[in-house]
């Protein structure tokens, strides 16, 4: 049967209220309160005196304490990764910087503030800046960098980043400034790299950040879109004046080889001449001195041999022939051949050269007569 049901049996509450009523509440919470200082060691009496009543709430204000001590105390447990590094507070006061691993500190006293030290971080930058030579470059950079030292980077500076950042604009633009533009665009961009990492790490350690800049990285720099047009005439002019130089390099290289060449066949013609003409006085001296022997020995012979030598060298490049007989009575032998042979170089045409081969041996007939009538003469007086 129910225990609701009329001429039922007790209420769940331990009460026996013959089903005329509501069970009692105060009774029900009395009870409760019993057995719960029963278990934890109460006196277990239910009366609602006073000295039971000062007890239950002693021991139930203990449990309370034990269990915000055991919560309090597992809220000062933290793991702390292989990339990070703890740093820890004492009342606002630092205290320590721990490492990977699992660490405890007590909660609400001491402040726990974990960083990523070995991560690599990345800031980029644009800006338009003037470069020594007075001309107007867009350059685009990326720093790389990590964190040195936590302490320093948390505590030191409010906001590091933007310490860096500033720091960067004011390395670049110095480094930039003192730079001409042919640098900043070609050739000069790793060293200008170089020179704003180190600018830039002075900067940075001058201020405390605990930043280490690891790399700069600068990409190609590019004139405003204002004066692009300019830039490319001078880029253009700029190839133009390397293409002229190389060219004229080229030829140099091969101009300058052939006049040495030149030069030194020239100078080994002159050392050459120079040994033929020594050579040929020092035989001609040689020659003159065995003539000399010679003649010491045999001069009328020597002197007619000397004579005939030089007659037969002076005619011989003669046209005319004087041929001396023995008596008298010279004759003179005029080779016509070999007196117009000048003229046939000139080629000249078959009438003219039959003239004047006729004409030159009337001339030469009429001197024959002439030169032979006086020595007639002279041979009848006798």
């Amino acid at each position: 049967m129910a225990w609701n049901e009329p001429g039922g049996g007790k209420d769940p509450w331990g009460g026996n209220n013959g089903g005329d009523g509501p069970p009692d509440l105060d009774e029900a919470l009395q009870k409760l309160r019993s057995r719960m200082d029963k278990i934890f060691g109460g006196s277990g009496n239910s009366d609602g005196s006073n000295g039971g009543s000062s007890g239950s709430s002693k021991n139930l204000v203990g449990i309370i304490l034990v269990v915000l001590v055991l919560g309090w105390g597992m809220m000062g447990f933290y793991q702390v990764d292989e990339k990070e590094q703890a740093l820890v507070l004492r009342l606002g006061k630092y205290l320590d910087t721990v490492g990977a691993g699992l660490n405890w500190n007590p909660p609400l006293v001491d402040s726990v503030t974990k960083v990523r030290v070995t991560e690599e971080r990345q800031y980029s930058s644009r800006g338009q800046m003037l470069t020594e030579d007075e001309n107007i470059v867009e350059l685009p950079l990326t720093v790389q960098y990590n964190i040195s030292n936590v302490k320093d980077f948390v505590l030191n500076v409010k906001t590091p980043e933007v310490s860096l950042r500033q720091a960067t604009d004011s390395a670049l633009r110095h480094v930039v400034g003192s730079s001409k533009l042919d640098e900043v665009v070609s050739t000069g961009r790793l060293k200008i790299g170089d020179e704003v990492k180190l600018r830039l790490q002075t900067y940075l350690d001058n201020y405390g950040t605990g930043i280490h800049v690891r790399k700069i990285n600068i990409q190609e720099a590019k004139p405003p879109s204002e004066v692009k047009e300019a830039y490319d005439d001078v880029i253009k002019a700029r190839e133009d004046q390397e293409r002229l130089i190389n060219e004229a390099q080229a030829y140099s290289n091969g101009i300058i080889p052939e006049a040495r060449g030149k030069a030194q066949r020239m100078i080994e013609e002159s050392n050459a001449y120079k040994e033929q003409v020594v050579a040929e006085a020092e035989g001609e001296s040689k020659r003159f001195e065995s003539l000399l022997t010679e003649y010491q020995k045999a001069p009328e012979v020597t002197r007619q041999r000397l004579y005939l030598d030089a007659i037969q060298e002076v005619m011989s490049n003669s046209s005319k022939v004087l041929v001396d007989v023995e008596g008298g009575n010279n004759m003179l032998y005029l080779p016509l051949d070999k007196i117009v042979q000048p003229g046939a170089n000139r080629r000249p045409s078959s009438s003219s050269s039959d003239v004047n081969v006729n004409r030159i041996a009337d001339e030469v007939i009429n001197k024959l007569r002439r030169e032979n009538a006086p020595n007639t003469r002279s041979r009848g007086v006798r």
